[in-house]
């Protein structure tokens, strides 16, 4: 028996059918990735299967009594838990069941009765199967596989950043170690070595998956099938990455051709109709009304349009743009032990690597006058003109459309000329009118990029621009970065996205620390 079934499945958004009469399963084998475009809709499929929002029509059937956990990046952290007590509420039923036994034992002493000690003796071998007196030790093994043990376990959730949150989170659900998990995007603020872990976690998960990833490295080492976003249905498909991207693609040429073909013959048709509705042929006119309307109109294919970039180029005669001396980072003390000694060249692309938490936005925010340094300093070349991409998707107003967010920063600039940058994007007439809360990561990553195309530079800060994107806008990224005629200093936990050799240095920030 299947541990999901999903029938019927049908899902719009405003005018755009997201899928119609999708159907898939989830088998007790299954390492399950997910798959498409920016927009096609995965994000919004997994809170259907979660119970976040209802489909339109069709039915998310979950096997009976089956635990099912969800890494819901909104989960609420209470100010004044530490971590670990945080990542303790993941076994609060075993805890419990502590505070019952130590109850009976401080019960029986007082009273004798020996029905007490008997189920207390019940209840310790319940919690030594359930390896309770290991707890602290498997604590410390996630905590460090994802990150978090080198900021202390002791820190209060409510200091944690926004990246650092959702690694807590995403440790808590795999300490609960429910029989299914569901993660969208869980490699987002996971650096190269984290993600490592959690490949070797996945693969030796004893339980089902469904994971969500533009990641495709990521994806690719860890499931054994893919169900794919595209045409307004879900594909589902047994096998690697590589092989369901194989069969998909020529799954596209067919569907691609059978579409051309039925287009073909309904504007044939209906001009039939139009030149023969009065007359003689009216009567036949009338059968291919009839036909057509009987007619299953294939899906028209999802705006496939790709994202262009072009970050604009300030001119600049300094061969030096940026350079460090002893520069030495942080807020109240020192992030790392060695200081920053490195320079950004005209023309060169600087990778900044290391751990999630290690200091890398810190670094970029240094150097972008955010925040002080602890020790040393910095030169930026006096005709050194700065664009910075922050990796948070935050908003002045989630309800403003982003034509009008780019309105409200660059109030000088044309309607038209806005729009044209938002379409270069790949985003449609009806996103661009449509409230930035409704869009989905990916969407809204491109907006921000769309507002870099009004900001003039020779010098450009990108930390994490590749958070959300699919891959074919990644590969439209690469390019733009590497024509970029001037510096760029660029932070991506993708090892992927620095294929090739385009990368001039890198600066490693974890070597720097050990």
């Amino acid at each position: 028996m299947s541990l999901l079934t999903v029938s019927g499945l049908t899902q719009g958004f405003a005018e755009k059918t997201l899928y119609e009469d999708a159907n898939f399963v989830l088998n007790k084998e299954d390492h399950m990735g997910v798959t498409g475009q920016n927009g096609v809709g995965k994000s919004t499929l997994i809170k259907i299967l979660t119970g976040e929002i209802f489909p339109d029509e069709g039915s998310v059937k979950w096997q009976n009594k089956l635990s099912v956990g969800y890494l819901d990046q909104y989960a609420k952290l209470t100010p004044g838990l530490t971590m670990r007590d945080f990542l303790k509420t993941a076994f609060d039923q075993l805890y419990q069941d502590e505070a019952r036994l130590n109850q009976l034992y401080i019960d029986y002493s007082e009273s004798g009765d020996e029905s007490l000690l008997t189920k207390a003796g019940r209840l310790q071998t319940y919690l030594e199967e359930n390896n309770f007196y290991d707890l602290d030790t498997e604590i410390d093994r996630v905590a460090s596989g994802l990150g978090l043990a080198e900021l202390g376990f002791d820190r209060d959730v409510s200091q944690l950043s926004g990246g650092q949150r959702s690694k807590l989170i995403l440790a808590k659900l795999l300490l609960e170690q429910p029989q299914v998990l569901v993660l969208d995007e869980p490699t987002n603020y996971l650096d190269v070595g984290h993600i490592d872990w959690l490949v070797d976690y996945l693969n030796d998960f004893t339980g089902a998956f469904i994971v969500v990833s533009h990641d495709y490295d990521f994806l690719g080492r860890i499931t054994n099938c893919i169900i794919d976003i595209d045409f307004g249905t879900i594909t589902r498909y047994t096998g690697t990455l590589k092989q369901a991207m194989r069969q998909k693609e020529a799954n596209r040429q067919t569907y691609m051709k059978a579409y051309a073909n039925q287009q073909r013959q309904i504007a044939k048709t209906e001009a039939y109709i139009r030149k023969n509705k009065a007359g003689t042929r009216a009567k036949s006119a009338r059968s291919r009304q009839k036909q057509l309307d009987r007619m299953e109109v294939l899906t028209p294919p999802q705006n496939g349009k790709k994202a262009k970039f072009d970050f604009p180029y300030v001119e600049t005669a300094s061969n030096l743009l940026l350079q460090t001396q002893d520069l030495v980072i942080g807020y109240d003390q020192a992030l790392v032990k060695e200081a920053f000694n490195f320079s950004v060249g005209n023309g060169e692309k600087v990778a900044i690597t290391g751990f999630n938490g290690i200091g890398k936005t810190i670094l970029l925010k240094t150097l972008l006058g955010q925040i002080p340094p602890i020790y040393g300093g910095f030169d930026l070349s006096a005709t050194a003109k700065l664009a910075y991409f922050k990796q948070d998707l935050t908003w002045p107003n989630q309800n403003m459309t982003p034509l009008q967010y780019l309105e409200s920063e660059f109030d000088q600039k044309k309607p038209k000329e806005l729009r044209q940058a938002l379409a270069r994007m790949g985003l449609t007439a009806q996103l661009v009118m449509s409230p930035l809360k409704e869009l989905s990561g990916g969407e809204q990553e491109k907006v921000k990029l769309a507002k870099m195309q009004f900001e003039p530079a020779n010098l450009l800060f990108l930390d994490e621009p590749t958070n959300h994107l699919d891959n074919e806008t990644k590969d439209s990224l690469r390019k733009s970065i590497v024509n970029f005629p001037g510096g760029v200093i660029i932070v991506s936990h993708e090892q992927d996205f620095f294929r090739g050799d385009w990368v001039d240095k890198v600066v490693d920030i974890e070597a720097m620390n050990n």
